[in-house]
């Protein structure tokens, strides 16, 4: 078996900042009087998808059902996700991240690496320091908690923000790198999953520091040039570096929602309306237009059913796509058949910097009052809940689940005249 390198200082240093419980800690930051109950993510999908320390402290883990959670932990607070919520808070989040680093690569909704290498001079502080900044901030600015790991590679850095959670920070220096891989099953490396993790095994192979000490030659030839890369970086030799990369490109935004079978049309059509109107609105936020609109109705025997449509100018403006979205809808409906979900997938989409009026599109004057509308709609919205301001479609299915942030208040957008 080979030695990890005893590599001194810091020739590289990555952060990798790691949100706590981030959904269930969005909800306890937005509603103070959950803090300390264990929330529960998930609701409207009847499985949990995320869960607050205070709720894995009591077994909650996700992936259980909804059902046996209400069951078994009565006292747990049940809420329907809003992932319009979470991409808010994500994206303060990484702003706050950037203040102290420009080179930061979201790497997921709660996740994300940054390159302080450099850094130690320009604000006179350690990169210990530095990370205990980063976290006092997010904290005191969007009232969560993030665990961080700074070390000399991705990899190394992943393990170094989980190895305190919640709200931990470790740093991991090259002359201790065998003290932390030495304690971390090879399982629990970025990158190696259950069949690496089983040849492992079969290859006497069980820590991380098992994996780091290898020879070159043996892991070049039983494993991967990708697993060959995750060698070198838990041996403090940086092969990945941090790409200074927004979260703003996504191949699809999709909505569905499940419900209790029906064949209720006007409940159909306005639950329709109403995921279209939610991934238009996430779509506005990342600033980007879809090109295609796919609609789907499943039925109580999960038969699923959908069109897809070619929209002849991109567009992220319910107002636009409703009409589609009312014909579509018209053609997969059936009489008489129950439906347990609808949804809408919003796809082949374009950043909205890239957009270019065509001749079949509406014109510059129609445009600039729509994108005015719209402007105006989200910063309601924004403020005072996501169904203050909305389109006469959905009327039926939120006027009974409005989703407020303070004094009840509705207004129905019915059909809109721009000319």
């Amino acid at each position: 078996m080979g030695k990890v390198l005893n590599i001194h200082g810091f020739p590289q240093a990555i952060l990798h900042l790691d949100a706590n419980a981030f959904f269930a800690s969005v909800e306890q930051a937005v509603n103070p009087e959950l803090k300390g109950k264990p929330v529960v993510v998930g609701k409207e999908r009847g499985i949990v998808t995320a869960v607050s320390y205070e709720g894995k402290a009591l077994g909650i883990k996700r992936g259980m059902t909804i059902r046996e959670v209400q069951k078994k932990f009565p006292q747990a607070v049940i809420l329907e996700s809003d992932y319009e919520k979470y991409a808010l808070f994500s994206q303060r989040m990484f702003e706050i991240l950037r203040r102290f680093s420009p080179v930061v690569e979201e790497y997921s909704i709660d996740e994300a690496f940054s390159d302080l290498k450099g850094l130690r001079r320009y604000y006179r502080a350690s990169y210990e320091e530095i990370g205990y900044r980063i976290k006092e901030t997010i904290k005191n600015e969007l009232g969560i908690t993030v665990s961080i790991g700074i070390s000399l590679t991705k990899v190394l850095a992943k393990i170094a923000s989980s190895w305190r959670k919640p709200d931990g920070l470790t740093l991991i220096s090259g002359k201790e790198i065998h003290r932390y891989l030495e304690k971390i099953p090879v399982s629990e490396v970025w990158g190696i999953g259950p069949q690496t993790e089983a040849l492992c095994h079969k290859l006497g192979i069980f820590t991380a520091l098992d994996f780091a000490r290898a020879e070159e030659d043996f892991i070049k030839k039983h494993f991967t040039k990708t697993h060959y890369e995750i060698w070198l970086e838990l041996r403090g030799i940086q092969v990945y570096p941090v790409l200074n990369t927004f979260k703003d490109k996504y191949k699809s935004i999709s909505k569905a929602i499940s419900f209790s079978p029906t064949k209720d049309k006007e409940f159909l059509l306005s639950q329709s309306a109403f995921n279209l109107e939610q991934a238009c609105f996430k779509a506005r936020r990342y600033g980007l237009f879809a090109r295609k609109l796919i609609y789907f109705l499943k039925n109580e025997e999960f038969e699923v059913q959908s069109l897809e449509i070619e929209l002849s100018y991109p567009t992220a403006y319910p107002k636009d796509l409703l009409p589609l979205l009312r014909r579509a809808f018209e053609r997969l409906f059936k009489e008489g058949v129950f439906y347990r979900q609808v949804g809408i997938i919003l796809t082949d989409l374009t950043a909205k910097r890239e957009f270019q009026l065509g001749l079949f599109g509406p014109s510059l004057n129609l445009r600039e009052k729509t994108e005015k509308l719209y402007e105006a709609i989200d910063s309601v919205n924004l403020r005072y809940g996501r169904t203050t301001l909305i389109h006469g479609t959905t009327l039926f299915v939120t006027k009974e689940k409005p989703l407020y942030r303070g004094r009840s208040l509705k207004i129905a957008l019915l059909p809109i005249c721009l000319t």
